[in-house]
């Protein structure tokens, strides 16, 4: 066995803002810990599916935060509920800014043809080019916290 030299970086809590500056280096691997939304708006999904597209990686991991109800289907149809009976917002306002249920996480999967991976709770494997394999355990949601562990092989 022998060492293989793998390089991350690690963003979270972006808000889907725009003037993030992103390193222009390259890494092996870059991971998004939870809040790429502020509000969980479709927009503000394409804005944090942009400056993901924009990290020079082959894979970028995303772990959802709080932030990011609508990729939890319970949370949203919850939140949607409580602010349609709440406040009376015009179901036709809430789909237009937020979508239909599945919406957000459709988003996420057509950027996997850009190595932008959406990791639902558990622990998922990766072979990395450069021979490494890495260990993720994801809890979206509940917390951004990630544990990693990167093994090698020769």
């Amino acid at each position: 066995m022998h060492d293989i030299k793998t390089r991350f970086l690690l963003l979270s809590d972006t808000h889907a803002r725009r003037n993030i500056a992103i390193p222009d280096v390259p890494v092996d691997v870059a991971i998004h810990c939870g809040d790429l939304t502020n509000e969980s708006k479709l927009d503000e999904f394409r804005a944090a599916l942009n400056l993901l597209r924009a990290i020079n990686a082959p894979l970028k991991l995303v772990i959802a935060g709080n932030h990011d109800f609508t990729l939890d289907t319970p949370t949203f149809v919850k939140k949607r509920s409580q602010a349609e009976a709440l406040f009376s917002i015009d179901p036709g306002l809430m789909k237009k800014e937020y979508g239909d249920l599945g919406d957000a996480r459709r988003l996420l999967a057509e950027a996997r043809a850009d190595g932008i991976v959406f990791l639902d709770e558990g622990l998922h494997r990766f072979p990395l080019p450069n021979g490494a394999r890495l260990t993720v355990y994801a809890s979206p949601l509940l917390s951004s916290t990630t544990m990693m562990t990167t093994t090698t092989t020769e």
